[in-house]
């Protein structure tokens, strides 16, 4: 099995687009229309033959609660890996996003977490090189 697709509810997909492609750096992979809903997606360095974002609308009550309930719970929706965790968060900075704190060091890994602008957090993590 493949993981392929990730739903991420987002407030507005248009601004969501916007964040995850000119400011992260993502690529928009697809862009449907499928009538009541929009099929939009991005995808990392590895490309369109990964793993894909589906940016979807929370605009179903389930999904905006749910979306509420982690954000102001402090509980990040997705993590994004990183090469180096502390240059993307000066890069990230310098664009406007807003951290929760500091790169911190967890052992295996370095983390943060970041707002989206969309009503998500994000955990940004650099996994260390086994031993």
């Amino acid at each position: 099995m493949q993981i392929r697709f990730v739903g991420l509810p987002v407030q507005d997909q248009q601004k969501a687009l916007a964040f995850y492609t000119d400011v992260l750096g993502l690529q928009k992979a697809a862009d449907i229309d499928m009538g009541r809903t929009r099929f939009l997606t991005v995808a990392g360095d590895d490309g369109f033959g990964g793993g894909q974002i589906v940016l979807e609308s929370a605009d179903l009550p389930p999904k905006a609660a749910y979306q509420k309930a982690m954000f102001e719970a402090g509980m990040p929706v997705l993590a994004l890996n990183t090469e180096d965790v502390r240059a993307d968060v000066a890069r990230l900075k310098a664009s406007g996003v807003k951290f929760r704190g500091e790169p911190q060091d967890l052992g295996p890994i370095v983390s943060v977490l970041f707002e989206d602008t969309c009503g998500n957090l994000v955990h940004l993590v650099e996994a260390k090189p086994m031993p």
